[in-house]
């Protein structure tokens, strides 16, 4: 299953966006308002809890400056990636888009696609808190 969030520009160069969504304490800032729970584990993993929603635990699987942060799903149970690709558009503006990819059987990918939209879409629209 994969999902794209839409674009969104964000008054931030490529390189700011890039060092701070490698550090993973500043996904709390791009977190919906229903965050139940937020956890950072180490440099390079987090756990965090949507309501209703189970927990999951992420962790840093690739960075290549300055235009793509790549996390994953630290548990094989439901194997996923969450790559940021950020593309420069001026030095202090840059474009970001969340992209989605998970393995999924066909029941759980109708369960999860509609919240999973909606998660990414708001990480997105928060990329202006950072």
């Amino acid at each position: 299953m994969n999902l794209e969030s839409p674009k969104v520009n964000v008054e931030k160069s490529a390189d700011y966006l890039f060092d701070s969504l490698t550090d993973v304490k500043n996904f709390e800032k791009l977190m919906p308002d229903s965050i139940a729970k937020f956890e950072v584990l180490d440099d390079n993993a987090f756990i965090f809890g949507l309501k209703g929603m189970p927990e999951i635990k992420l962790k840093m699987k690739d960075k290549t400056a300055p235009n793509k942060v790549v996390l994953g799903a630290a548990s094989d149970k439901l194997p996923f990636t969450l790559t940021a690709n950020i593309n420069s558009l001026t030095p202090n503006t840059s474009e970001v888009q969340l992209l989605f990819e998970g393995e999924f059987n066909s029941m759980m990918a109708m369960m999860v696609k509609g919240p999973i939209s909606k998660f990414i879409e708001t990480l997105a629209g928060n990329m202006s808190k950072l």
